[in-house]
Order: C-alpha cells, then structure tokens, then sequence
C-alpha cells in the first residue's frame, strides 16, 4: 500500500513538475493603448482612470498586471480563464468597438455589478486588497457613469 501511495505521489509530482512548462501567452500590450480604449473614447479623469486600473483592467483591458504566483500552474490556468470570460463580457481596450447602444448596456451594468458588489470579484479581492472600493470610490465611479450617459 505504501508503495503505491509513494508511485501516486511521485507521478503526480512529475504530472506537476511537466505542467510548468506550460506557460500561454500573456495577456499584455505592453503599455500600449488602441485608439478605441475608453480612455481615447472619453475623458476619463486621472482618479477614475486609478480606480479602473487598480480594480478593473487585469481582467477587463489587454493590459493586466500579472502577480508573482502567474508563473505557477495551476494558478495561471485559473488566472487566463478568470482573464477571458472578464474580456468577453467588457474589455475597456476595445470601448469604441461597442455599439452606442452596447457602450450605454455595459455602462448599465458595471454600476449595477459595483452596487451589488458583484465587481470586483471576491475571489480577485482577496489577493489584491487595493481593488476593493470604498464608498468614496464607488461614488466617483456612478458620478463619471453618469456623465458618459448625458454625452451620449
């Protein structure tokens, strides 16, 4: 039994050992912003831009910021999947591809998801305290909303 116990231990460390070599393309431009960011789209203050960098864009631009443990599988296996479904449902790079009517959506529902506290996800928040919001921030946030509805 001990012999198969320490086969299962040793497989399953060489499995582990393996997967690290896996390593998939980051999700980065390097810096670099498209014309159709919200940032080129729309005037977008330097604290609101903060908020959004500190707590949204990981997951939601092209431009994340990758913590240490990225480099660990199966961590950035969890990561790159948290990264693709946070872009499908809004990427801030890609703003000015959005419809009007889909800009006007989107906007809807991140003030929705921050109200319920949906955004940022609990599970991003624990590892990255600084994304919580405060109040203050969250009011910031509805006030520059509010705004991008009456340019409209």
């Amino acid at each position: 039994m001990k012999k198969i116990i320490k086969k299962i231990f040793l497989y399953g460390f060489i499995a582990f050992l393996l997967l690290q070599f896996y390593q998939p393309a980051r999700n980065t431009d390097h810096g670099k912003i498209l014309p159709v960011d919200i940032t080129k789209m729309h005037h977008v203050p330097k604290n609101i831009e903060n908020i959004l960098q500190t707590s949204c864009f990981d997951c939601h631009s092209n431009n994340t910021n990758y913590p240490w443990y990225s480099y660990i599988q199966p961590a950035r296996f969890i990561l790159e999947s948290d990264i693709k479904n946070g872009k499908e449902e809004l990427n801030f790079s890609e703003w000015g591809n959005y419809s009007e009517r889909k800009q006007q959506s989107k906007l809807d529902r991140i003030e929705k998801q921050i109200k319920s506290g949906e955004m940022p996800l609990p599970m991003y928040t624990l590892t990255h305290k600084k994304a919580i919001l405060t109040s203050t921030q969250k009011d910031e946030i509805y006030n520059w909303i509010n705004t991008l509805k009456k340019d409209e």
